[in-house]
């Protein structure tokens, strides 16, 4: 079986500054999505769905609670060769530095990697949406016999100024790139696409930061200290020296880089019918399985709500909101496009009825909408916040406000009657 000549490289990415504060304390594949899962479960999850079971996360900044839920998570047979391990940025006789791009990353892991027997090393990115077989890509990548095959995506030509363009031939040969083009240039960066993506005006193939590399070339291209970056110079410098192969995905795909594209991501799971489906069978996306009793709703209207287990919510409404593990809501309070993370634990009796502590979850005749809840956050009673583009960015010991998002810090404690307006 192919699957068995492959490893996964999956890249934790940086200091993860876009997605700031929610990587204030831990890793961009940590951080919580669509309430009870891990950026890090999407490719884990496209991989074992593609049954690839030999997989690395490579991180550097705050990889504890990554390092945590991987171990607590994925446990593959006894008698499997299946693994999921944690590389984080480690010092050794040969290397003395952090990371410095996604190439150095794994030049500087490669050790780890030469232990294991494969012939192709899948590359992906720790911070996107979307379900992918990966099998589809490497039949075509050994098919065409050729040396790297980049997943790329027909987008239209107002978004390719924020891609890597890539040109193809009539055999899906990459010919030329270009990183995040001019406008004035796009004319000449179209692509054969299907006609479905021409119907839609998608005629420029972005790069999805998602890589199939033969074992021999990597380990070259990895001798060379000096390029450390995939993007900008790994794929550039060889799409003239090799054979280099364009992957057509039509499929959902987000990158959620930064607050804004995350809060949508969130968000567009409770649509009627998602772009990205949590309930497909064929596709599974696996996370910790946790312990937790059924969430119990009283008197609340809820409207394209999507909720996780062991939430206690009496709220007047809750639409078109995420509601994350062990949330509580108050009687009376309003949520709208609100994605609150829930919490790690439950608090006793004792402080629950406690009138003078403010209690984790969201407080009683609370009004919160397009705003994000991290984890852990205690929001008193009567609390308002409307997030918004009226207001200015800005940022505080206890929230931030950017591109009109007001998101929450972890742990963070809201007093009573406090607003945001």
């Amino acid at each position: 079986m192919i699957n068995n000549k492959v490893i996964s490289i999956i890249l934790g990415g940086g200091q993860g500054s876009r997605l700031y504060p929610l990587t204030e304390a831990r890793s961009k594949p940590a951080v919580p999505i669509a309430g009870k899962y891990r950026l890090v479960d999407i490719p884990i999850s496209n991989c074992i769905n593609s049954d690839i079971k030999r997989m690395f996360v490579l991180t550097q900044f705050n990889s504890a609670s990554l390092n945590r839920h991987i171990s607590n998570t994925y446990h593959f047979s006894f008698f499997s060769s299946g693994f999921v391990d944690v590389l984080a940025a480690e010092q050794t006789p040969e290397n003395k530095t952090w990371f410095q791009g996604t190439a150095d990353a794994v030049r500087q892991s490669m050790h780890h990697f030469k232990r294991h027997d494969y012939e192709y090393a899948l590359i992906l990115s720790g911070d996107q949406l979307y379900n992918m077989d990966f099998n589809d890509m490497l039949d075509k990548h050994i098919a065409s016999n050729a040396a790297i095959s980049i997943a790329t995506l027909p987008v239209k030509e107002k978004e390719a100024t924020s891609f890597g363009i890539l040109k193809t031939n009539t055999e899906n040969v990459i010919t030329s790139f270009i990183e995040k083009p001019a406008k004035a240039l796009l004319p000449d960066w179209t692509s054969e696409v299907s006609h479905e993506m021409k119907a839609q005006d998608r005629n420029h193939l972005a790069s999805m930061g998602i890589y199939i590399f033969n074992k021999t070339l990597l380990e070259e291209l990895m001798a060379n200290p000096n390029t450390i970056d995939f993007g900008k110079e790994i794929i550039p410098q060889s799409i003239h020296k090799h054979k280099v192969l364009s992957y057509q995905f039509e499929g959902y795909w987000t990158d959620i880089g930064n607050i804004d594209s995350f809060f949508e991501a969130n968000i567009g799971l409770t649509d009627d019918i998602p772009k990205f489906d949590l309930y497909d069978i064929k596709n599974r996306i696996y996370t910790r399985a946790r312990i937790l009793p059924t969430s119990k709703i009283s008197g609340t209207k809820l409207t394209k709500t999507v909720i996780a287990e062991g939430c206690i919510i009496s709220a007047e409404s809750i639409e078109r909101s995420v509601i994350g593990i062990r949330s509580r809501i108050g009687d009376d309070s309003i949520i709208s496009h609100v994605y609150t993370m829930g919490s790690d634990h439950y608090q006793s009796l004792e402080d629950l009825s406690d009138d003078t502590k403010v209690l984790i979850g969201i407080g009683k005749r609370c009004k919160i909408s397009h705003a994000i809840l991290d984890k852990n956050c205690s929001i008193g009673n009567d609390v308002e916040i409307k997030g918004g583009k009226h207001l200015e960015d800005t940022e505080t010991d206890n929230y931030l406000i950017k591109d009109g998002i007001v998101v929450i810090k972890k742990g963070a404690i809201i007093p009573a009657g406090f607003k945001i307006v």
